[in-house]
C-alpha cells in the first residue's frame, strides 16, 4: 500500500492528547493515532450512508409530524435517561 506524508498543525493541547494516547500504549505512534482516527470516520460515514438508503428506501411516513416528534422524544429519553 502506498503512503503520502501530510503536514498537519495542532495546538499544544491536541498534541499533548495524542502524545498521551502513544505513551498510555493505546497507539505506536502519532500515524497509528491519526490512522485509527480516520478508519472510524469512515465506518460512521458508511453506516451514515446505509441509514439514509434505507431510510430513502422505506419510502414515505405514514406518521405525522407529531408522531415523529414523540417517538424521538421517546427514543431519546430511553437511551439518556
Amino acid at each position: 500500500m502506498a503512503t503520502v506524508r501530510k503536514t498537519i498543525t495542532l495546538t499544544d493541547a491536541q498534541d499533548d492528547w495524542i502524545k498521551a494516547q502513544v505513551a498510555n500504549g493505546d497507539f505506536t505512534n502519532d500515524s497509528e493515532y491519526f490512522r485509527d482516527l480516520i478508519r472510524r470516520d469512515q465506518q460512521k460515514e458508511r453506516v451514515l450512508k446505509a441509514a439514509i438508503d434505507e431510510g430513502i428506501a422505506s419510502g414515505p411516513s405514514t406518521h405525522g409530524i407529531d408522531d415523529i416528534w414523540a417517538e424521538a422524544e421517546a427514543r431519546y429519553l430511553a437511551s439518556n435517561g
